[in-house]
């Protein structure tokens, strides 16, 4: 066994781990804070790629550049989408049980509108584009430039987003929110606000992190339910309502991925990851790193 072959596959695997960990940290805030099972995240994924692609094609813009574009834009739809779908149904008493129901069907409504929409503009054709494919040599490793690139950057917005979310009044609320939603409201936490901007930020970083896959992939109008399954393997692994949580368990899927498929086959790829969580739903219910398992007569989010 070529030991140091190994390490490089598991490096390659951290790489695509880091951008694991930035889908699933988006859908994190909405499923943790909302009990909002969005199944159509990989589809503003999606859309972020392909916004990414026309502004680099048509307009020659820096992929990176473009990020200044796809993510106010997805922030502000996703506000749009919260309101417009999600905001009189969280604020109707429902169970906990009955608010995943009604915002899964929801949800599958938008990822068949988006899916359909995106395959009316730009037809099933794979789209893509080269940006900077040339190798990097790193730590005595050799991996494409833009692996790396698109790695320090969704590190870069993970670490922006806790920073939010620890340093802020804002970030504060929202952490309240999410471990004692009835404390939250008595010390006057705007509640429809909160929702609001972190599922905008959840369809945000969602963008966010198609624009920078399409700086290695290729686009189709399908490209985003596995991401969505990805995610919500990374969030079972890492804990629900737990930001460190999805951080560590994408960059532990990236690897076991990588490592996977190095002994199997590439196509076997989703199923390594459907063997991920059941080991953990079987182990670990409430996630390898979380503490918030929820305990009995807690409240649930609103």
């Amino acid at each position: 066994m070529n030991l140091a072959l190994l390490a490089d596959v598991a490096a390659g695997g951290l790489l695509l781990g880091g951008l694991y960990a930035l889908i699933a940290v988006g859908l994190n805030l909405q499923y943790g804070l909302m009990r909002v099972l969005n199944v159509a995240h990989g589809e503003f994924l999606m859309l972020g790629g392909y916004l990414t692609y026309l502004l680099h094609v048509n307009l020659g813009m820096d992929p990176l550049l473009s990020l200044a574009v796809s993510a106010p834009v997805a922030f502000a739809g996703g506000v749009a989408v919260h309101v417009l779908l999600y905001r009189r149904l969280l604020r109707q008493e429902r169970t906990r049980e009955e608010l995943e129901a009604n915002s899964l069907l929801i949800s599958f409504g938008l990822l068949f509108i988006l899916q359909n929409g995106a395959l009316l503009l730009f037809s099933a054709d794979i789209r893509g584009y080269q940006y900077l494919d040339r190798p990097l040599r790193l730590l005595g490793t050799v991996f494409p430039t833009n692996r790396v690139v698109a790695f320090a950057t969704a590190a870069a917005v993970t670490a922006l987003l806790v920073l939010f979310l620890r340093r802020t009044l804002t970030g504060t609320a929202v952490r309240a929110l999410m471990q004692d939603p009835v404390g939250a409201r008595l010390i006057g936490v705007r509640v429809p606000r909160v929702h609001a901007l972190c599922f905008g930020l959840g369809v945000g970083l969602a963008a966010v992190s198609g624009s920078l896959l399409s700086m290695l992939f290729e686009l189709t109008p399908f490209v985003g339910l596995p991401y969505t399954i990805t995610a919500l393997v990374v969030i079972i692994l890492g804990g629900l309502g737990s930001v460190g949580g999805s951080l560590l368990g994408g960059l532990i899927l990236g690897v076991v991925e990588a490592l996977g498929v190095y002994f199997t086959a590439p196509d076997l790829r989703m199923v390594i990851s459907y063997a991920v969580l059941a080991l953990v739903l079987v182990l670990r219910p409430y996630g390898l790193f979380n503490t918030m398992a929820r305990r009995p007569g807690q409240a649930g989010p609103a």
